[in-house]
């Protein structure tokens, strides 16, 4: 059994065949899936369509770097995130994040909004999804204090703080994550012919800090590269995972499984 820890269920790229895409992963052996929201309205699409799909889909909230500009209305923003983070699908907070590689949002003005969101998940009790692209270090100090002050607190977050997701630094950045308690999310790259630092993050990072995720509709894994992504390719990564640690697909699937109910707490 598999665990897509990330996968954008919710979005326009899946209207055609959902139902299908769902049933490929359950015959795939995944058994859960979270849909990371990108803002308020998706938030809410995610949620109605975890109600209508069933067992097994899970949601988090949260403002996506990217739509930071468009969509943060400060404590309008917040209000909302607030109420939606009480459904009992909802187990994370993100997608949140720093993006510097897109300019739609500047980075201070990212800043604040994730500095807000860490502020929510601490209050809401609930780990955090994590985008870096082209800012891991910078987001790094930035969860390094958020963590401390979890950590002063005596705060039962600092166990589980929450994701990195579809991982993009060095195996060095990534151990420096796991020290501050959080997990890493692999994605489709690391099937990739050119995908050796992924290969090295897989294989450095702790097995109880490692989750397997698609980002679907995006980054299929190989040997699907190039189309539309989707939750049962999962289990593509997971083999690649498995094939680098030097150990079973099946204990791959089993321990990346027992990290995302550690995680996540999943509630049916």
């Amino acid at each position: 059994m598999w665990v897509d820890t990330h996968t954008h269920l919710h979005l326009d790229a899946f209207d055609p065949d959902r139902d299908a895409v769902v049933q490929r992963a359950r015959a795939a052996g995944v058994t859960r899936w979270v849909d990371p929201a990108l803002d308020v309205p998706s938030a809410r699409r995610a949620l109605a369509l975890a109600e209508q799909c069933g067992e097994g889909y899970f949601v988090a909230v949260g403002v996506h770097p990217n739509s930071v500009a468009q969509a943060w209305r400060g404590r309008r923003t917040l209000e909302a995130l607030r109420e939606l983070a009480e459904h009992p699908r909802v187990v994370a907070i993100g997608e949140i994040g720093l993006d510097y590689y897109r300019d739609y949002t500047p980075p201070a003005q990212q800043r604040a909004a994730l500095e807000a969101q860490l502020a929510l998940a601490a209050e809401v009790g609930l780990p955090v999804i994590l985008h870096q692209r082209a800012s891991v270090d910078d987001l790094l100090d930035m969860l390094a204090d958020w963590v401390a002050d979890l950590r002063a607190q005596g705060h039962p977050l600092a166990a589980r703080p929450g994701v990195l997701h579809s991982f993009s630094g060095t195996a060095e950045q990534a151990l420096r994550a796991v020290a501050l308690g959080f997990f890493i999310g692999i994605t489709g790259p690391v099937t990739f012919k050119n995908g050796a630092t992924m290969r090295a993050v897989a294989q450095a990072v702790p097995a109880a800090r490692l989750l397997v995720e698609t980002d679907a509709p995006f980054m299929a894994p190989h040997p699907q590269r190039g189309k539309r992504n989707e939750p049962a390719w999962v289990v593509w990564v997971g083999r690649k995972v498995a094939e680098v640690r030097g150990v079973p697909e099946e204990e791959m699937a089993f321990v990346t499984t027992r990290n995302a109910e550690t995680l996540f707490h999943f509630v049916t």
